[in-house]
């Protein structure tokens, strides 16, 4: 199982952030320590989904000591958080879609944060729920 070192920043009129060293641009928050920590578990599991739906490298997580090397991070709390393995298996899958329904899955994506990946399976399983 992988860990990634997260930094819980607290500034006095705002909730506990983390954001993790090692991937640029994860960043989550709670309004307790504790659920920060949650919150963080489960924004790592979804940007590692998301690598994971796009094909796309998942980096090496850094060691306590190389993170806490950067004077920047120094007045951070660097808490372990571990990459949940029950993560269903991801398949790489071929479809044929007309240009301009691509195209506004792409933009529709884009605006509301998700992956093209995770946009139409997040679409999917909407969609069978509401069937079934």
């Amino acid at each position: 199982m992988r860990h990634y070192i997260g930094l819980i920043h607290k500034d006095a009129d705002s909730d506990f952030g983390v954001s993790f060293p090692d991937l640029p641009g994860v960043v989550t928050a709670g309004t307790t320590l504790d659920e920060a920590r949650d919150m963080a578990e489960k924004a790592l599991a979804l940007h590692i989904e998301g690598l994971v739906e796009d094909g796309e490298a998942i980096p090496e997580p850094s060691t306590l000591e190389q993170v806490m090397a950067d004077p920047d991070n120094r007045s951070a709390v660097a808490i372990l958080v571990s990459v949940k393995s029950d993560q269903p298996k991801v398949v790489r899958v071929n479809v044929t879609l007309p240009e301009d329904v691509l195209q506004q899955i792409d933009t529709y994506a884009e605006a509301h944060g998700f992956t093209r990946s995770g946009l139409l399976a997040q679409a999917a399983k909407k969609l069978i729920a509401e069937v079934a």
